[in-house]
């Protein structure tokens, strides 16, 4: 009904876009790109990965084993080397990043792609959050002289990602991963995590510091100031139409979809109510639309045979942010009323100052859907000092607990939960393991996840 993916395609885990889906993805993308392009380059790499350069990476593979889909004939001829589909890309970018990068000169290397993935997902799939192909995959791989340069690298990907949700109106949280949940060849990972309406929390990002682990396996060198050769130190981050699901289930309520202004594909719908002048009200409609079109908003013009509250009935599940509704009583005073889709508030607005009313409007949305959402997001972040207390929160929200840091006490944490360990916060607070009993000033967050 709502137009962004119909997931009827006779491959389970796979969707297809809706034109009205794709819009809205592009847009999203669109300040994705803008981010990244200040000071990474977009490149694109091969679909296929030879078996024989996917697996020299151990951890890397272990980590994906079960979810590699393979190509192994050519029409009907066995492939001397059977080729996977990209999980992920590590080992297609490095054996080229072997090749173009020799001296300190050439560092850092930093480039994106944005791409389509696969994964053979056994658990049960679902649209935009767990599927067999991601068709939006944004994956950045840096390459540096030293591992605190990549760790700078670690903390500018988090700048990135957080102003990226701050443009979605997306409230999240950024924790560091415990170590029996980290990337497969990584030193440590970090991930961006929201909280959807179930209280289950959903994974919108992640950054990763490799180390110089990728770079010993791909043999990645770099020759320093003084002559010798060194290994590079490498981060990947990426982000998938994950995001575009976060901005559906936050935003949308009981009438259907609510778009940030910045991404909404249709930002304002005229709509006219003629009655009686008919002609009339349909040709001053016709002039709102194109001064919108005109002025640069993204504008349509309803002029159906639909009555008009079956017109705001489709318009509003669609999550257009503002709809301008022309009547009789518009034209007599040149005026038309401006209805906006997070609060339903109507004003009337005389048109020659509709341009900058608009403009208005759209940033008090985003201001509104921005609050509105961080409230709801805080609401059901609960302080927790037992396991027994954990229960109780993860059953709406997220869970703040201390941890002593022992692997162990973490894993028996998820075992007497049934919820997971999302990370570790920055910040410390005194308190006790709730497993072992001591001192603890480690704060991870736990939570039901998708």
């Amino acid at each position: 009904m709502a137009g962004i993916v119909d997931v009827r395609y006779p491959i389970k885990g796979l969707c297809v876009w809706h034109p009205f889906g794709l819009v809205l993805k592009n847009k999203v993308y669109l300040i994705l790109r803008s981010l990244l392009d200040v000071d990474h380059q977009e490149a694109l790499f091969p679909l296929l990965i030879p078996e024989t350069e996917f697996m020299k990476e151990a951890e890397h593979i272990k980590g994906f084993e079960e979810e590699v889909y393979w190509v192994t004939k050519g029409g009907t001829t066995p492939l001397d080397v059977p080729l996977a589909l990209r999980p992920t890309s590590e080992t297609a970018i490095y054996p080229m990043f072997k090749l173009w990068i020799r001296s300190h000169a050439d560092l850092p290397l930093k480039m994106y792609q944005i791409v389509n993935t696969f994964r053979y997902e056994t658990k049960h799939t679902r649209p935009l959050i767990r599927v067999r192909e991601i068709t939006s995959f944004k994956e950045a791989h840096t390459a540096h002289t030293t591992w605190e340069a990549a760790e700078k690298q670690v903390h500018e990907a988090m700048r990135i990602y957080s102003e990226f949700y701050d443009r979605l109106a997306i409230p999240y949280i950024i924790t560091k991963r415990p170590n029996w949940d980290k990337f497969p060849g990584a030193d440590y990972s970090i991930a961006v995590d929201t909280l959807m309406p179930d209280g289950k929390t959903l994974q919108i990002g992640t950054i990763h510091h490799l180390g110089s682990n990728f770079a010993k396996t791909f043999d990645i060198t770099y020759e320093d100031v003084n002559g010798e050769q060194q290994y590079v130190h490498q981060t990947c981050y990426g982000i998938s139409e994950r995001c575009i699901a976060a901005v559906i289930a936050i935003h949308g309520d009981d009438k259907g979809l609510v778009f940030p202004p910045e991404v909404a594909p249709i930002q304002v719908v005229v709509i006219p109510i003629p009655f009686g002048k008919g002609k009339d009200v349909l040709e001053a409609s016709k002039r709102v639309h194109k001064m919108l079109s005109d002025a640069g908003f993204r504008a349509a013009l309803d002029s159906s045979d639909e009555r008009p509250g079956a017109k705001f009935y489709k318009w509003e599940m669609k999550g257009v942010p503002l709809r301008i509704e022309v009547g009789p009583r518009d034209l007599k005073s040149n005026s038309v009323t401006l209805v906006r889709r997070d609060t339903s508030e109507k004003t009337s607005i005389p048109v020659p100052d509709l341009v900058p009313a608009i403009n208005q409007k759209l940033k008090d949305i985003h201001a509104n859907l921005c609050v509105r959402a961080k409230k709801s997001f805080d609401e059901r972040v609960v302080e927790c000092a037992t396991l027994s207390e954990v229960k109780t929160a993860v059953k709406k929200g997220i869970a703040r607990v201390n941890w002593c840091g022992d692997e162990q006490c973490g894993i028996k944490m998820e075992d007497g939960t049934g919820a997971d360990v999302l990370g570790e916060l920055a910040q410390t607070k005194k308190g006790k393991c709730p497993v072992c009993g001591k001192d603890a000033d480690k704060v991870v967050l736990m939570a039901r996840t998708y």
